[in-house]
C-alpha cells in the first residue's frame, strides 16, 4: 500500500480523517510518511477525530490544517481557497454528495451505504449530534441509483446501511427504496450493523425489510434497565423493544437472526445489570451481541466516565472500548469475557469488535 501511494501523481492537496478518536497513532504515520513522499503538499485533518478530539490533533497531528464539524460550505471555501480557486463550485449539502470512491479498493467485496446524516435521539454516550446536527436525507431515487451503480459495475449483491436512524420517516424513506429495490429485482442482501430503532419496528417495517433481502439485523436495546434507559436519553423502552422482537418475527426472522446490541461497561454499572439485560433479551426471543462502552469527548456521559475510570480518557488511546475503560470491582474484566461467551460472542482482545458480513452470509 505504501508503494502505489508513493506512486501517485504528486497532489496539490491531501484531506485525511480517522474514524476512531484512538486510531490516532495510525493517522499520525501516515501523515509523516505523506509527508515525505510529497514534500510541501498541504495536509487538512477533518472528520470524526478532528472534530472530537481538536486540541490533541492541532498539537500532535502535524496536519497543515484540522477542520473540526461536518462538511459544509466553509471548509469547500478552505479547500477552494488551497486550490487556488481552481475548485468547481457544486452544492456542500449531504444529499448532493458524489457517491464514494470505493472502487479505488484493489477488492470491492460489499459497498456501505449512508442514506442519512443525523439522529433524532440525544442518547449520552452517542456523538452523533456533534457529528451531524442536522438530519439530512438523499432522496429514495439517488440511493437506488446508487444501488444500481454498485451492482451493474461492480457485481456487488451485499449493502451495509451505516444510518444512524435509518427507519426514521420510513414511510418516505425505506420502504420506497426497497420497494423499488424489489420491482427492479436486483437481487442484493442488505446489512444494518449499525443498529435499527425497536420503536420504530412496526408489522409493516418489519415485513419490508424480510422481503427487501435485510439478511443481517441489529436492533440497538443497550440495557434492559428502564432507569439506565431513561438516564441514558429515552431512545427506547421494554415495551417497544418486545413488540420489535415479536414484529421480526412474524415478518419471518428467526430469533437466532434478530442480534440485539447491549452495552457492557458503562460508568458505574454492575455486572448484574448486563446479565438481567441478557437474560430479557433471551426471554423475548432475540440474540443478545455485547459491545463495550466506548468514553467519547463531547458527550454528557464523557465527563462521568472521567470521574469513574482509572485511565486518563483525556489521552485518546485509552477512550479504546476494546480495554473496558470504566471496568471496576462491581463489572470486571472476568465478567465482560465470561458475559460474552455465555452470549456465543467472538472474542477479540484488545481490537475493536467488527462483524464479517462475509460470514454473515
Amino acid at each position: 500500500m505504501k508503494k502505489a501511494i508513493a506512486d501517485l501523481p504528486r497532489p496539490n492537496l491531501i484531506l485525511i480523517t480517522s474514524l476512531m478518536t484512538y486510531w490516532y497513532p495510525g493517522l499520525f504515520a501516515t501523515i509523516i510518511f505523506l509527508k515525505e513522499n510529497f514534500p510541501g503538499v498541504p495536509v487538512l485533518l477533518g472528520g470524526t477525530y478532528a472534530t472530537l478530539c481538536p486540541a490533541h490533533a492541532r498539537k500532535y497531528s502535524g496536519a497543515d490544517r484540522v477542520l473540526t464539524g461536518p462538511w459544509n460550505g466553509e471548509k469547500m471555501r478552505i479547500v477552494s481557497d488551497y486550490l487556488n480557486g481552481a475548485l468547481e463550485p457544486f452544492e456542500e449539502k449531504f444529499p448532493s454528495w458524489p457517491f464514494p470512491a470505493f472502487d479505488l479498493y484493489p477488492r470491492l467485496e460489499y459497498v456501505c451505504l449512508l442514506t442519512r446524516c443525523g439522529c433524532p435521539f440525544t442518547c449520552t454516550y452517542c456523538a452523533s449530534s456533534k457529528l451531524a446536527p442536522r438530519i439530512e436525507s438523499r432522496t429514495p431515487e439517488s440511493i437506488v441509483k446508487e444501488i444500481i451503480y454498485w451492482r451493474g459495475q461492480w457485481g456487488i449483491q451485499d449493502f451495509a446501511f451505516y444510518d444512524d436512524a435509518l427507519l426514521l420517516d420510513s414511510t418516505v424513506h425505506i420502504l420506497p427504496i426497497l420497494q423499488e429495490v424489489n420491482q427492479r429485482n436486483l437481487q442484493v442482501h442488505f446489512h444494518a450493523p449499525n443498529a435499527l430503532h425497536a420503536g420504530m419496528i412496526d408489522k409493516e417495517v418489519a415485513t419490508i425489510l424480510f422481503r427487501g433481502g435485510f439478511k443481517t439485523i441489529r436492533v440497538g436495546l443497550e440495557t434492559a434497565s428502564e432507569t439506565r434507559q431513561r438516564e441514558t436519553g429515552g431512545k427506547v423502552n421494554n415495551a417497544e423493544f418486545k413488540e420489535a422482537v415479536r414484529n421480526l418475527k412474524l415478518a419471518g426472522y428467526a430469533g437466532e437472526e434478530i442480534g440485539v446490541y447491549l452495552m457492557a461497561g458503562l460508568p458505574g454499572q454492575r455486572v448484574e445489570e448486563v446479565e438481567e439485560s441478557i437474560a430479557f433479551v433471551k426471554e423475548a426471543g432475540a440474540k443478545s451481541i455485547l459491545v463495550e462502552y466506548s468514553p467519547i469527548p463531547g458527550t454528557p456521559l464523557f465527563e462521568q466516565a472521567k470521574k469513574f475510570s482509572t485511565f486518563d480518557l483525556e489521552e485518546p488511546l485509552w477512550q479504546n472500548n476494546s480495554i473496558l475503560p470504566c471496568r471496576w470491582e462491581g463489572f470486571t474484566w472476568e465478567d465482560f469475557r465470561r458475559l460474552k461467551k455465555n452470549c456465543g460472542n467472538r472474542f477479540f482482545p484488545c481490537t475493536r469488535i467488527h462483524e464479517n458480513l462475509g460470514e454473515q452470509r
